[in-house]
């Protein structure tokens, strides 16, 4: 089970062409430096190996498959990944290989303008639109060797062979292995002077992070947004950290998560088949959490409750839930999941907006529909898909989902909401949105060291906000979290 939840304006047309990043911006962006991916990551920098068959060239076909279904289809690279790992293509290749086009994939989406600044300054003029699989095997070519320690002569080797496979960019293939040898030659030293990672975001997400936190922090929550995000589980007996941080190789965090390396199949990792724990950031754990430890008899409600991890930590400490989302589908999987843990609740599916369930609950939690941009290290794909429009529908959605939520609230009841949004309109301005609205709520501030959190991740008016700067205590290699708001409310006698 996993909490893992573009401007629509293109680069301009000119010198750097359709793909490129104008020559005058190109003198003023900078690269983060260091990370999982990044050019100089040092001891934790992925080493991926590499194969130069027909195994090899299946898996950056896989690649180029999910970057056509995120940038021309429009779908979340969650569903892109289930398509391309379910078709017989990727059926046929080894977890490893499938596991190899999913990270070509996201390094591209991460860095995808950054990258295509370095290729632009390679070029004399832009390809035209009908060659843009040519255009995305050379930026998959490029993310190999820039981000991934892919040895040059395999990306390049591969990306030709991907060229030649296609009637329509046959004829491109010297071009793509011209452009990329350049590009493991001089690519690196254009890092340097290529891309300052907050101005490669788009516009709303941008404006958002500056108006919110400043330029400097804005630019840290940018870098650390693009690295590649560790593996967190929540583990169902809370007595049981420690034993299984050490079990599973992975430290155990000051908020009760334990936290191991990505990669490889989930389900092949002890303890999964036997329910022990499940895959949630250590951010979308907190919220729960709000709730106490001891939810014994508690009759709570989960709305918006997929994926399902807050249902099942509320579950496990005692609680009746019922747990309500509007998609069956998802709601199946929470089903599952719920029996594989051994964990019981009461899965609904509605429109929480509408739902009608004639009574009310000790507690409400609220994970609202959101922007996600808190979880952009787990998914990319909202650095391309959404636009201002999605932001405000979705705070239109928020404010009709927290007044509907409210109802659902006995008197003297607990309401926690939350959304893994990095910004202040669909967390702090929407509660206090809310709270103009409804006297008969009130704030339940959250204190430091409640659930293992630390001070600086409270506001001033008592609400929870992480970002992906921040880390929990107990990890050494300082790997971030989710960007998380979440506020408890309490509603009077």
């Amino acid at each position: 089970m996993s909490e893992e939840n573009n401007s629509s304006g293109k680069p301009p047309r000119g010198a750097a062409g359709r793909h490129g990043t104008p020559p005058e911006r190109r003198s003023t962006l900078r690269l983060a430096k260091g990370g999982a991916d990044g050019p100089r990551a040092g001891a934790g920098r992925r080493q991926v190996l590499e194969r130069t068959d027909s195994t090899g060239l299946a898996a950056r076909d896989l690649a180029l498959a999910m970057l056509v279904d995120v940038l021309d289809h429009r779908r979340s690279l969650d569903d892109a990944i289930a398509k391309a790992f379910s078709s017989a293509r990727g059926l046929a290749l080894q977890p490893r290989d499938r596991a190899l086009a999913r990270l070509i994939a996201a390094t591209v989406l991460r860095r995808k303008s950054i990258i295509e600044g370095v290729l632009a300054g390679f070029m004399e003029k832009p390809l035209a639109p009908r060659y843009e699989d040519a255009w995305r095997i050379m930026l998959a070519g490029a993310a190999q060797i820039l981000y991934l320690d892919t040895p040059p002569h395999a990306a390049v080797s591969l990306a030709v062979g991907q060229a030649r496979a296609r009637p329509v960019t046959q004829h491109l293939a010297k071009l793509v292995n011209a452009i990329l040898r350049r590009v493991a030659l001089e690519g690196r030293a254009l890092l340097d002077d290529a891309a300052d990672t907050l101005s490669t975001f788009p516009d709303w997400l941008r404006t958002s992070l500056v108006s919110g936190y400043g330029e400097e922090p804005a630019r840290a929550i940018a870098d650390a947004s693009l690295l590649e995000a560790p593996l967190d589980l929540t583990i169902k007996e809370p007595g049981r950290i420690d034993e299984w941080a050490e079990r599973l190789g992975g430290v155990a965090l000051s908020t009760g998560t334990v936290r191991i390396a990505a990669g490889g199949r989930i389900e092949d990792r002890e303890g999964y088949r036997d329910g022990a724990w499940w895959v949630q950031d250590a951010a979308a754990a907190l919220p729960a959490r709000l709730l106490g430890d001891d939810l014994s008899g508690k009759q709570i409600a989960d709305l918006c409750a997929a994926p399902g991890g807050k249902t099942a930590q509320l579950a496990a400490r005692g609680a009746h839930v019922t747990a309500v989302d509007i998609s069956a589908a998802r709601l199946s999987r929470v089903a599952e999941n719920l029996q594989r843990l051994g964990l019981a609740a009461n899965v609904v599916e509605a429109d929480v907006a509408t739902w009608q369930p004639g009574r009310t609950f000790d507690a409400v939690l609220l994970d609202a529909p959101c922007s996600a941009s808190g979880t952009i290290r787990r998914h990319p794909d909202i650095l391309h898909l959404k636009s201002d429009k999605d932001i405000a529908e979705l705070i239109r959605i928020q404010t009709r989902l927290l007044d509907r939520a409210a109802e659902l609230v006995q008197p003297g009841g607990t309401l926690v909401y939350c959304t893994c949004a990095l910004g202040k309109a669909e967390g702090e301005s929407r509660i206090q949105s809310f709270l103009d609205r409804h006297k008969d709520f009130a704030r339940h501030p959250i204190t430091a060291g409640e659930a293992g959190m630390n001070a600086d991740w409270i506001t001033a008016d008592g609400a929870l906000r992480t970002l992906p700067t921040g880390t929990p205590g107990g990890d050494p290699e300082l790997r971030g979290m989710d960007g998380f708001f979440a506020a408890r409310l309490k509603r009077a006698q």
